[in-house]
């Protein structure tokens, strides 16, 4: 009886060694197995890095303003009589726009006329009469008083009277009138806008640290986008003075107009240009990845097939800290870290660690890298 307990007994101990010895020789190949399998290579698309020419400049963001802008306004109180203009009209410096009841004015006028006619004639009697010797000086000289008093209140009713005409200033676009016949106007009360918009000032602000950057005559590159900047033209102004409180410098621009397509006080986007630099490292912005640790790319590396000379190369990525710099049009300045002609990943690299093995697939590219890829 003892003799068979302990057979059965080693039996039982051979059948569950076998069964975890098999169960361990099982995952433990399991293991191996998967800690040798090589990953699938990662499809990328890529882009070369260049050494370009880069055109550095100073953004800002400002406001635009007629050269020649301004609210006209009546010199004198009166009644409106005559409105000689219609709304987005253009008119030519001197145009008569608006006329004030003035008939107590033409009236004076007209009697200050007769009185000069009347001395100018009475002067003429005087210098006859002296030539012959039967006029005193002193009546000469009192007409010739008389005449120019005469004169001069001419120009000044004349003066009076052109205070009830508002006439242009310079040529431009008027604006909707504020004003209607028959109506009591006031002096300062704003009749119409009036701006000529051919040429416009463009106002904007920088900080302090481009201040030594600025220079009269810059060229200056204007547009209600970041990416749409058709107008041109050149820094005019630099005031001298940075304002304590915001640290800003004011900047002022003269922008040539010719299609109107600019308006008064209209938010504009500016760019000023720097003098151009050569072989500047530069690659797509969605090529740099930010972290914690800093910014990185993705360099494609190529691994040559051991023992095996005619097999193709094995394209793997190694990740490479970068210094970044300036940012322009969808591009990065790289100051440390890569050399024209590396080939960097642009799209992809959220599926990627250092060593990866990858594919390259260059038929789609991101925006911003299509230009780069080429």
């Amino acid at each position: 009886m003892i003799k068979r307990f302990i057979i059965a007994f080693i039996l039982l101990v051979v059948i569950c060694g076998g069964l975890v010895g098999f169960n361990l020789f099982r995952d433990q190949a399991i293991e191996d197995f998967f800690a040798n399998m090589q990953q699938p290579p990662v499809a990328v698309s890529t882009t070369e890095v260049q050494s370009v020419s880069w055109e550095p400049a100073i953004r800002a963001i400002g406001t635009v303003n007629a050269a020649n802008g301004v609210d006209l306004t009546m010199e004198v109180p009166g009644v409106v009589k005559e409105i000689q203009f219609e709304a987005n009209a253009t008119v030519s410096e001197g145009d008569l726009l608006v006329r004030l009841d003035d008939e107590v004015q033409q009236a004076d006028l007209a009697s200050a006329k007769s009185q000069l006619s009347l001395n100018e004639q009475a002067l003429v009697r005087a210098r006859e009469l002296q030539e012959r010797g039967v006029g005193s000086q002193s009546t000469l000289e009192t007409a010739q008083a008389a005449a120019t008093a005469s004169t001069s209140q001419v120009t000044k009713l004349q003066a009076v009277l052109n205070q009830k005409q508002l006439r242009a200033p310079f040529g431009g676009t008027i604006g909707i009138p504020q004003i209607d016949i028959g109506q009591y106007i006031s002096p300062g009360q704003v009749v119409a806008t009036l701006q000529d918009l051919e040429t416009m000032n463009a106002n904007f602000t920088v900080p302090e640290q481009q201040f030594e950057l600025l220079a009269i005559d810059q060229p200056v590159r204007i547009g209600l986008s970041e990416d749409d900047l058709p107008f041109t033209g050149k820094i005019t102004g630099i005031d001298p003075k940075i304002n304590p409180a915001t640290r800003l410098v004011s900047v002022r621009a003269e922008i040539t107009n010719p299609d109107g397509r600019l308006n008064p006080g209209q938010f504009v986007r500016v760019r000023v240009g720097l003098p151009v630099e050569d072989d500047v490292i530069v690659i797509p912005q969605t090529a740099l990845v930010a972290s914690l640790y800093g910014d990185f790319v993705f360099r494609i590396k190529s691994v040559e097939a051991e023992g095996d000379s005619d097999a193709e190369p094995t394209l793997t990525v190694e990740q490479v800290f970068v210094k970044p710099g300036r940012r322009s049009d969808g591009t990065v300045e790289i100051l440390d870290g890569l050399t024209g002609g590396d080939e960097v990943v642009n799209a992809g690299q959220n599926r990627l660690s250092n060593g990866a093995r990858v594919t390259i697939n260059n038929s789609v590219q991101p925006d911003g890298a299509k230009d780069s890829a080429q």
